[in-house]
């Protein structure tokens, strides 16, 4: 069993609370704060119940220990700025007075550690950061999904120290919908699966193949499959060491009578660059000097169909470069039938990553039913992996 936030005593309690402030920044300035945005029921959970949040986080993939480019400072001033609360900035949760400042802070105040990852212990789960984290709280509150399967000290270490401990409302939502589509999905169940690689979704496409009734394939992950079926693909991406593995998935498909549909056509264009020069060509014709960035009109069409007809959806991936202006229209159409395939009353989950960018560029995060907010813990979860930083939970 795992308790959530709501169901922990937490007043007059320091909350130790994992959460995923991992946000884009460029030129010094946040680009996206939907993930500190999810975190704040959770925070004014902790608040409301008489405890003080005592937040932890990663930000980046810092390697030589404390740089200033990945610091979290730009995040409290972000909380303290946006949304108005009164947030205490530590920079060293290892110095002497890190303990003190906590249990010094009072009922209506935040307090945030810098970046974790500052410390090469993290990512190890080194048994002594954890302890030095334990330190820090009274209870233990895990709301970072998006970090969920990795065990490290923040996630996994720390939380059995803790008799009291419990996931936040971010990562009871995500648990409760991924649920939906490994348990018990309302057919027709329907995943779509995009991106640059068939190694990424493997894993993905073995467990969910026993559930699903249909399953899209678009994306650089695409052109494995064709070559798989005998297609010359010119110089499109192709992990031509998975053509093997690619066709027993295809078998196993075929042999559960799970629709399996690939792309019939594809734009194609000379480099790997947002231009205008484009051709559409069906998948028997892809010039040997080209390669291909976006699923065809054909393709949309047939792709528009299953997700029109399906009654749970899931998403992770691409259709191509949508990041390139030019090789958008196959993620963007995909997330269109999504969106009206929603209305309709299907269940609709963008499993975190780039879909969830797409989602969020065009406006359509409140038209599907949820967006995770961890492309690899979601896919792990679909796997029916269990993540580390979840098992540690229960109770």
């Amino acid at each position: 069993m795992i308790k959530s936030v709501n169901e922990l005593d937490l007043n007059g309690k320091r909350v130790l609370t994992r959460v995923d402030f991992n946000v884009p920044i460029k030129d010094g300035v946040i680009t996206d704060d939907a993930r500190v945005v999810r975190s704040l029921p959770t925070i004014n959970t902790i608040i409301k119940a008489g405890g003080v949040p005592i937040l932890i986080s990663h930000l980046g993939r810092p390697k030589e220990g404390r740089e200033p480019k990945f610091s979290l400072r730009i995040v409290a001033e972000l909380l303290a700025k946006k949304y108005g609360y009164k947030v205490k900035f530590i920079e060293n949760l290892l110095s002497e007075s890190a303990e003190k400042l906590t249990k010094e802070a009072v009922n209506g105040e935040i307090l945030l550690f810098d970046n974790i990852r500052f410390y090469p212990g993290e990512t190890k789960n080194d048994a002594e950061l954890a302890k030095d984290l334990a330190k820090l709280g009274d209870v233990y509150v895990n709301d970072a999904f998006g970090s969920a399967h990795r065990a490290h000290s923040s996630t996994e270490g720390v939380a059995h120290l803790f008799p009291e401990r419990g996931m936040g409302l971010l990562l009871q939502n995500e648990l409760e919908f991924l649920n939906k589509v490994i348990k018990d999905p309302v057919k027709p169940f329907t995943v779509i699966l995009g991106g640059a690689k068939v190694s990424d979704k493997i894993g993905v496409i073995k467990n969910i193949i026993n559930k699903c009734q249909n399953i899209l394939i678009g994306g650089g992950m695409s052109f494995t499959f064709l070559k798989a079926l005998g297609n010359e693909v010119g110089k499109s991406l192709v992990e031509d060491e998975q053509l093997e593995l690619t066709k027993e998935l295809i078998a196993d498909a075929k042999a559960k009578n799970v629709n399996l549909i690939l792309p019939k056509d594809i734009i194609v264009t000379d480099k790997y660059e947002d231009t205008p020069d484009k051709n559409e060509v069906s998948i028997s014709e892809i010039p040997a000097d080209k390669m291909g960035l976006d699923i065809g009109k054909n393709t949309i069409e047939d792709f528009k169909k299953y997700i029109l007809d399906s009654k749970t959806i899931f998403w992770n991936g691409p259709m191509g470069v949508f990041e390139f202006k030019n090789f958008a229209d196959g993620t963007n159409e995909v997330a269109n039938a999504v969106v009206e395939s929603t209305k309709n009353g299907a269940i609709s989950i963008i499993g975190g990553g780039d879909s969830a960018s797409a989602i969020k560029k065009l406006g359509y995060e409140a038209a599907v039913s949820y967006v995770s907010t961890g492309g690899g813990a979601s896919l792990e979860f679909l796997e029916g992996i269990e993540l580390p930083g979840v098992k540690a939970l229960e109770i």
